[in-house]
């Protein structure tokens, strides 16, 4: 029976890496992982776990928790967690029109609500009416979620009437865009 040499076998390996690489190639192979590393935070990975909201009543928001899906003149209506402003549904408008003689911004801020009905969140994008003076009804200020202003397309204290006839605000809507996830 022949007696296992670990060195031998070790010593046989080196000896085969060796003679099938040089320094030059090693050093190649080296510097593409080096260059590489900072990419791989890109690959895809499975996160279906991290990807999975929490829903539980501990988890949602004292808005989500109390919001209703009656009524969209009032400001607990469900779309309306991050909306700031006059209610258009107050205004003459609907939940997703503009009033007569306003026009809609052409751009928006963003939310995810929860719909108490099915508990799957939505986004909804918020845009201001603009071109009439102040409506000054159903005011509401929700602020669920809201982000800093660095992050403006997801914060409600701007006057979006950019790219309007006129900077005069007059009141918002919320329109649902789709699924949140």
């Amino acid at each position: 029976m022949k007696k296992f040499n670990a060195d031998a076998l070790g010593e046989k390996l080196l000896r085969t890496f060796a003679g099938g690489s040089s320094r030059r190639s090693m050093l190649t192979r080296l510097g593409a992982a080096l260059v590489a590393a900072p990419a791989f935070p890109l690959l895809p990975v499975s996160r279906a776990e991290a990807a999975k909201p929490d829903r539980s009543p501990e988890a949602k928001t004292f808005f989500a928790r109390t919001a209703q899906t009656k009524d969209d003149t009032k400001c607990d209506y469900w779309r309306y967690c991050a909306i700031d402003g006059a209610l258009c549904t107050c205004c003459g408008g609907g939940i997703h029109s503009c009033p007569p003689g306003a026009e809609p911004s052409p751009v928006s801020w963003v939310g995810t609500c929860i719909n108490p009905d099915d508990g799957k969140a939505y986004l909804i994008a918020y845009r201001d009416c603009c071109g009439k003076p102040a409506c000054g009804q159903c005011g509401c200020d929700n602020t669920d979620r809201e982000t800093q202003l660095y992050m403006p397309q997801l914060n409600n204290d701007v006057i979006w009437c950019f790219g309007t006839s006129s900077m005069d605000y007059h009141c918002s809507t919320a329109v649902m865009v789709g699924a949140a996830s």
